[in-house]
């Protein structure tokens, strides 16, 4: 009866994956720089890996000083259930313009055991829904219209996504979407004005000890919509003494950035990274700032030995 459920559980997470690669078209999810510590919302099978709960806070301010510019605040709580099950709860607030994008999504995660060495493939699956707010009063426009008058008061919108992780104790590789549903957009009076599109994401790096107090781990977040350019990040992160973080971040076409972190004890964890726009936008904007705050569920008097640096 297992094994019937485990392929049950297999299959639909593939199809949501395939639904996702098929039916992707355009950008439209948060983006993050600080995507390492930010996992669960960008992969449902990463849900309750890190061994304990865990609770992450995240504040993103994205082209300082350009009207209406995107901002973004998160929040994951996830924790196992068991050696091989874990279960998440992630919500996102999405602010652009005139247009106001709250995210809720209940996650879990199934781990296979695939060798003695520990490595697994973590299965997942993620349901919720979006709930979208447009106040036109708040945007600006050239040829003002009567439907801007109409503004969109918490329309409900389901999401459906899927995540496949594979992690080592010093590697990982992901590939997830977060929705496959194609939710129609609707005005006040039934017109579509847009729609959601699929998003495919891979999210892949390595751990290297440098020596006995030095970790360097290269990692890369890519995600692809077709109709869309492209975005690729690659980080380089350096892990001194197991406390101070130290990175760089390069987002393709778009930016640099840098990355700074500390482990202030055993249960929190503090980071910051600011990029630099590189493309045309770049004249009309001072960069983007991004905060986060991890806590974790240990006691103070506990000290993880060679803490998984992911």
């Amino acid at each position: 009866m297992k094994l019937k459920i485990y392929h049950i559980y297999i299959s639909t997470t593939l199809i949501l994956i395939l639904l996702g690669i098929d039916c992707a078209n355009a950008q439209q999810e948060p983006q993050y720089t600080q995507y390492n510590y930010n996992t669960m919302t960008v992969n449902p099978a990463y849900t309750g890996s890190k061994g304990h709960l865990t609770v992450t806070s995240l504040f993103r301010s994205q082209w300082v000083g350009l009207d209406g510019s995107p901002k973004t605040i998160s929040l994951g709580i996830d924790s196992p259930l068991s050696t091989y099950d874990g279960i998440g709860l992630s919500i996102v607030q999405d602010q652009i313009g005139p247009s106001s994008e709250t995210y809720l999504d209940f996650n879990y995660a199934h781990n296979l055991i695939l060798n003695r060495k520990g490595h697994r493939l973590a299965l997942g699956l993620k349901a919720g829904a979006r709930f979208l707010s447009v106040d036109w009063s708040k945007g600006t426009f050239r040829d003002p219209d009567v439907l801007f008058n109409e503004n969109i008061n918490s329309e409900l919108l389901p999401s459906i996504g899927a995540g496949l992780f594979f992690y080592s104790d010093n590697a990982y590789v992901g590939l997830s979407t977060p929705n496959v549903l194609y939710n129609k957009r609707y005005d006040a009076i039934e017109e579509a004005v847009g729609s959601d599109r699929m998003h495919l994401y891979l999210i892949a790096g390595y751990v290297v000890n440098l020596n006995s107090t030095v970790k360097f781990k290269p990692s890369t977040f890519v995600k692809y919509v077709e109709g869309a350019p492209l975005i690729a990040d690659v980080s380089f992160n350096f892990l001194l003494d197991e406390v101070l973080t130290l990175g760089v971040n390069y987002r393709w076409d778009d930016s640099i950035g840098a990355l700074l972190g500390f482990q202030i004890n055993p249960q929190f964890n503090l980071g910051y990274a600011y990029d630099l726009t590189t493309n045309n936008l770049g004249t009309y904007n001072s960069g983007t700032h991004e905060l986060f705050l991890r806590y974790r569920l240990i006691s103070r008097i506990t000290r993880i030995k060679s803490p998984r640096f992911f």
